[in-house]
């Protein structure tokens, strides 16, 4: 671990003794809540406040509160798995709640695995976090092979057949393509052109004339955050029309003031209904401990948190009062048929850890997601 690295670890665990002396749940979780994912991050952490706060608001849970110690990774793969012990090992938390990112979540496991303590809700769509099942995680969101395979079946249908993909060279991108690949071969298609990008520093000065030689109609964009930004915005400013699609894991506000002018007519795919929807429980639900707290309206990323907090907090009541990690894992594996809401049922077994299957589109318009 690099002195830089110590540094941080530290700074955060001061700030944690000071937040956590009192919790009597203690939840620990590791996020980029600086850093490239911050935005959508951010806006996960409030949806599922949302859902705690509630709870601790009723009582909390068998007469005990809730406390989510957070650390933040700053969307570094070492740091994430740093955090994770010092939280399981150190601070003791009971379980660990809302990782991001595919191999930060990866390497959280070996900690689990050393510990039996269960992840609930990681906020990736990561097939490895599903399949082999992975003992002591616990997923709530969709796949992002189920994702891509929807976007680029979307694509096909309308009569976009000139496809680039451009996709992010770490393991949530090979996951993420291997997906589209999938909808490329059940529409009797091929990318036109299949462009990899750094995770760090993606080379724009390659990449967008790469889809603009292969003429692309639309361009399938596997990233997060900042990156992807930066790459629709260097896109459009070469002169570039091609329809950008690109993955929930942008589905926050924060992407789209982040793209500003650019973001108009992006496509984003979604893993949770219409977060404007009234009609639909879960949405009714979230709104209405938004607007309690002086929130106009909620982001799919908020909702994203909300899933994710139901479930832990369900898991914290059905592990009964002064809950353990094998209490809680216990309920988690014997989790049957929970509605999350309007019918977004989850269900666990030891043989799967799945979640939902729940997978939509939408478009950017006028600043808002639209579907």
């Amino acid at each position: 671990m690099t002195t830089q690295t110590r540094t941080l670890c530290a700074a955060a665990l001061l700030a944690l003794t000071a937040m956590g002396a009192s919790a009597q749940i203690l939840i620990g979780q590791t996020t980029g809540m600086t850093g490239s994912v911050a935005a959508s991050v951010n806006e996960t952490i409030g949806g599922a406040q949302l859902v705690i706060d509630a709870a601790n608001a009723q009582g909390g849970i068998h007469g005990e509160k809730i406390e989510v110690l957070r650390m933040d990774d700053g969307c570094d793969v070492q740091r994430a798995s740093e955090n994770a012990r010092i939280l399981i090992e150190d601070k003791k938390v009971l379980a660990l709640f809302m990782s991001r990112g595919t191999p930060h979540s990866q390497a959280i496991i070996p900690w689990l695995d050393k510990n039996d303590v269960a992840l609930i809700g990681p906020a990736t769509g990561a097939m490895v976090l599903h399949k082999p099942l992975q003992k002591h995680v616990f997923n709530v969101r969709a796949t992002y092979q189920r994702e891509a395979e929807k976007a680029v079946q979307h694509l096909l249908t309308i009569g976009l057949a000139r496809i680039a993909v451009v996709y992010v060279t770490d393991s949530f991108g090979q996951d993420a393509l291997e997906g589209a690949m999938t909808g490329f071969a059940k529409g009797k298609a091929t990318p036109t052109v299949t462009v990899p990008a750094d995770r760090d520093k993606p080379d724009y000065k390659t990449i967008v004339p790469t889809i603009k030689d292969a003429n692309a109609q639309a361009v399938l964009w596997i990233g997060s955050g900042i990156a992807v930004v930066d790459g629709i915005k260097a896109l459009r400013a070469s002169g570039s029309a091609a329809q950008v699609v690109t993955l929930s894991n942008n589905a926050s506000s924060g992407f789209i003031k982040q793209l500003g002018d650019a973001s108009r007519g992006v496509i984003v795919t979604q893993v949770f209904p219409n977060e404007r929807s009234l009609g639909q429980p879960m949405v009714k639900e979230a709104l209405a401990l938004a607007k309690a707290k002086g929130q106009a309206e909620l982001s799919p990323a908020a909702l994203e948190g909300f899933a994710a907090a139901k479930v832990l907090v369900e898991a914290l009541r059905r592990a009964g009062p002064k809950p353990t990690r094998a209490k809680v894992l216990a309920a988690l594996e014997g989790l049957k048929g929970y509605d999350l809401g309007g019918g977004l049922e989850v269900s666990y077994s030891p043989q799967d850890h799945s979640g939902i299957d729940f997978a939509d589109l939408s478009i950017i318009s006028d600043g808002r997601f639209k579907r």
